[in-house]
């Protein structure tokens, strides 16, 4: 099976108005609310793989409503992404309280964020996935201009 995305916008830079909500109807994201477009190109990977192929074969002015298993989003929670540390090797992990988010320094020198998933009185567990893993997503989209 190929992972080449057709479609008639593949490769284009697309403009288009979205609103996200969970499957209990609670909205996560809107650009409707910014009141500005969301710009990307189309199929380049900048989008989670279930909006990129709904937007690929739309049409301008189109509405389309989708839902997205995690799969098709941000994939499903990866239980080596959360991982504990004594509080002692972390300055400043002291201050740090659970359900923050924070950043962290991987080997390269790049930094990634995580939420404090736990701590008791001499480690503090992180949590690196993405707090959309594991969650099925519903997208409106209406694409309003392709370049």
């Amino acid at each position: 099976m190929s992972n080449e995305m057709t479609g008639r916008n593949v490769g284009k830079t697309c403009r288009t108005h979205y609103r996200g909500t969970f499957n209990d109807g609670s909205q996560f994201d809107s650009s409707y609310d910014r009141g500005e477009p969301l710009e990307f190109i189309c199929g380049a990977g900048q989008m989670i793989k279930g909006f990129d192929l709904a937007v690929a074969d739309m049409e301008v002015g189109e509405e389309k409503d989708i839902h997205l298993m995690p799969e098709e989003a941000y994939g499903m929670p990866d239980p080596n992404a959360i991982f504990t540390l004594e509080i002692a090797q972390l300055p400043g992990s002291e201050e740090l309280s659970v359900g923050m988010q924070v950043y962290l320094t991987n080997q390269m020198g790049q930094p990634f964020p995580v939420k404090v998933a736990a701590k008791d009185e001499t480690t503090i567990t992180f949590d690196a996935n993405h707090e959309m893993a594991g969650k099925e997503l519903n997208f409106h989209i209406e694409l309003v201009e392709v370049k």
